[in-house]
């Protein structure tokens, strides 16, 4: 299949991993920032591929998992609500919050629908006018354009029962916070490709000239992800820091134009809490004024919500790439995809259902780096 068969091909793997462990005559730490890169990683064993000097730890790449656990209660609370239709994909359903998950609600009752589309949920609306449809926005850049169409649409459309509970994060400040953190070892970036294919690149070249680092744009396949580590570990050998696209097949330097504007009239840029990561300022969306009479959190006044987290769960270490999950003592036991302790757990983009996916839950925790280096699936 074009552009990916010869994405997946194992003599030019071999070839790219031959070349970086060339290229690497120091240690480097880079961080993968999206999670569907993080899926292909562990599923391909790419990690285990790399030469020693060259480590690759997991950022907070996962929509689902970074969804604040304020956000997932104040769904949770609005679901409750009689006369309520909550709408979502389906994976936030299972997204553990203070008060339960959104499929438990669903089971004592709760008209709680998983949709595929949010004009999905506009459609719901417009069919039922004596319900309050609510649809939960979450995501990164990529998603914003649908959700935005979503309210403009349900704008023009004077449907005053629709609204969206908005819990967009944004790429570029969370980078910069993992920057700024204390204890920071990560020296270079995988860029989201599907984040740039929308934004464009303008937005990290202030990051590689201020922090020096490089940010190269890479796609999901097993060698899009081992020639993103080699031009990274290249630029850092040579002591470069700027931004590449090899990606180029998807991403253009601009993004998408048409996309960019929808999002410009629906949202704007706000301070948005992710979980386990804590406050980034400037690092979400929120809708306008203009299209405040589509705003959940306004009409449902759901502000003051009160959250506990799971002590037993390192998620947000995980996120910002201290931590891998099986470091995490619950990982595997008390914590599986069927009693997930966080959201890492909960999503097929979070880190630690990647590890537990492909076995990982399996091995020694001190042995994990050591083992045989393999081409195929972990």
């Amino acid at each position: 299949m074009r552009f990916v068969d010869e994405y997946r091909d194992g003599g030019a793997a071999a070839k790219l991993t031959a070349a970086i462990a060339r290229a690497a005559t120091r240690p480097w730490t880079l961080m993968e920032v999206c999670g569907g890169q993080t899926h292909t990683i562990v599923k391909y064993g790419i990690d285990r591929l790399l030469p020693p000097e060259v480590e690759l730890v997991h950022g907070p790449g996962c929509p689902v998992c970074v969804t604040s656990l304020e956000m997932i209660d104040r769904a949770h609370a609005i679901a409750s609500r009689s006369g309520v239709t909550f709408c979502s994909f389906g994976d936030m359903l299972r997204v553990p919050g203070s008060r339960g998950d959104l499929l438990q609600l669903k089971s004592q009752g709760a008209d709680v629908r998983v949709v595929y589309s949010p004009l999905d949920a506009v459609n719901l609306a417009a069919a039922n006018p004596d319900r309050r449809v609510v649809f939960f926005a979450i995501g990164f850049e990529t998603t914003a354009p649908p959700n935005a169409m979503a309210v403009w649409l349900a704008r023009k459309r004077k449907l005053t029962n629709f609204s969206v509970l908005v819990s967009h994060v944004l790429v570029p400040p969370m980078i910069t916070a993992i920057l700024q953190a204390p204890g920071n070892r990560v020296r270079g970036f995988l860029g989201p490709g599907h984040v740039c294919a929308v934004m464009g690149l303008s937005e990290y070249e202030p990051i590689a000239r201020r922090y020096k680092v490089p940010v190269v744009v890479t796609g999901f396949e097993p060698l899009d992800l081992l020639e993103g580590v080699l031009r990274t570990v290249e630029q850092l050998e040579a002591g470069r820091a700027e931004v590449e696209n090899p990606y180029a097949r998807a991403v253009r330097p601009e993004g998408n134009p048409a996309s960019r504007r929808l999002i410009e009239d629906v949202f704007e840029v706000c301070d948005r809490k992710w979980r386990g990561v804590g406050l980034i300022p400037k690092s979400g969306f929120k809708l306008r004024y203009e299209y405040r009479d589509h705003d959940a959190e306004r009409l449902f006044e759901v502000d003051d919500i009160e959250t506990q987290e799971s002590p037993l769960c390192i998620s947000g270490q995980v996120l910002k790439g201290l931590k891998k999950p099986h470091d995490c003592p619950a990982f595997g036991n008390e914590c599986t995809p069927r009693t997930p302790l966080g959201a890492t757990m909960v999503s097929a983009e979070g880190a630690c259902a990647a590890y537990h996916a492909y076995g990982r839950h399996l091995e020694s925790r001190t042995t994990a780096r050591e083992l045989p280096l393999v081409g195929g699936p972990a």
